[in-house]
């Protein structure tokens, strides 16, 4: 069946209902890779698919126009995700130039050695199809220096690439379509919003905002946004209005336990803390590390104030999970977080003072820090509640 988001304008790409990893990002939805066909006088593809994935978007093309009639192909991304069919498309549309941005010719020259016939621009260069006029705008770092966005002017679709995307897989195409079943949970495509953005695009916030703000001024209106990865947006004001917050670092008043434990003593002090928190009143979640993926405590993170880490002592350090998250984690650079530490040694300590300054090195200054010996006895544990009541105290002022 024909997917047309507007007149001449049609969905090409292909759903991977098998992806459960994106390069470290578990997808337990599976994924798309959405590609766009815009039929006019002239024919452009925006983006390509996966490799492995070119038969099943070729065929999508062939119901609606022959391949080699394509004129030209819009790279708005070089990842391979998204450029991995190129090859299969240039092949048979050998005489289509590629539209891209300057770093775009560069890195898609590198990784393909090839000699394609390239034309490369920059914001406010527009291409002319016949009725349909193609607006290019770059977007260095959203996420990569090649990233820009492609605007269908009479239509005010914005094809985005990885901005606005998600991981999920369905039947569906179009965001308002995910509410269709009765019962069906309609924050799924929200839900996947937040992970998606948390795990890739949350170090760009000020360049978000910025593009944002730029779009805004260049006057260009919105009435869907088709990204590359996930549902089509018909409401793009409400993805357009988080991403706002998240790039803002507006959070809940809600706090989010992390830990891993050898032998328990850490995990008695995070349930402790936990009840702390949630005694007083504010929103709590509690995550181990090696039992929680990663990427969906990340999640958490993005829409949280305050994140409480605790780790055993091995070897005077943290546990390498915990090491491992927090490198994961401040290289995503949450914004506008509350930090604290906790822990438990036996002969000697070095957890806390690793997490703290792994934290201080990545320009978080933690507020608390907790410190056990062995087993938590009594004593211990009316420290824990006390700190998880003052964590809350800081995030219902905030």
């Amino acid at each position: 069946m024909k997917i047309e988001l507007a007149d001449g304008i049609y969905w090409v790409g292909v759903v991977d209902w098998n992806l459960r990893d994106f390069h470290g990002y578990t997808t337990p939805r599976g994924g798309t890779y959405n590609a766009y066909l815009i039929v006019d006088e002239k024919i452009a593809l925006v983006d390509t698919v996966k490799h492995g994935f070119a038969g099943e978007m070729l065929d999508r093309i062939k119901e609606i126009v022959d391949p080699s009639k394509i004129d030209y192909v819009v790279s708005n991304h070089v990842e391979m995700d998204h450029s991995g069919s190129l090859p299969e498309i240039m092949k048979i549309a050998s005489h289509a130039g590629i539209i891209c941005t300057e770093k775009g010719k560069e890195g898609l020259s590198k990784y393909y050695r090839t000699d394609w016939n390239f034309r490369t621009v920059k914001t406010g260069d527009e291409l002319k199809l016949g009725k349909k006029t193609l607006f290019f705008i770059a977007a260095p770092m959203l996420h990569w220096p090649d990233s820009m966005f492609t605007y269908i002017k009479e239509d005010k679709i914005l094809l985005s690439n990885d901005g606005f995307g998600q991981h999920l897989a369905t039947s569906f195409r179009f965001d308002e379509e995910m509410c269709s079943l009765l019962g069906y949970e309609c924050d799924t495509v929200m839900d996947e919003a937040a992970k998606y953005y948390a795990n890739i695009l949350m170090p760009f916030a000020g360049v978000i905002l910025k593009k944002i703000e730029e779009i805004q001024k260049l006057g260009i209106d919105i009435r869907m946004i088709a990204p590359s990865h996930g549902m089509i947006w018909k409401n793009p004001g409400k993805i357009i209005d988080a991403y706002l917050n998240w790039a803002k670092g507006v959070s809940k008043k809600k706090v989010l336990v992390i830990y891993d434990t050898m032998w328990n003593s850490t995990e008695i002090m995070a349930n402790e803390i936990l009840r702390g928190v949630s005694d007083s009143g504010v929103e709590v979640s509690l995550f181990h590390l090696r039992r929680n993926e990663w990427s969906e405590i990340v999640k958490e993170v993005l829409e949280s104030r305050a994140i409480i880490i605790g780790s055993p002592t091995l070897n005077n350090g943290m546990f390498p999970t915990v090491d491992g998250f927090l490198t994961y984690l401040t290289g995503l650079r949450p914004k506008n977080k509350l930090w604290a530490t906790f822990g438990s040694y036996g002969w000697a300590g070095g957890a806390v003072r690793g997490m703290n300054e792994k934290l201080k090195s990545a320009g978080y200054e933690p507020v608390e820090s907790l410190e056990v010996i062995f087993r938590p006895d009594e004593s211990d544990l009316v420290r824990c509640s006390a700190l998880g009541r003052k964590i809350a105290m800081m995030v219902k002022s905030a």
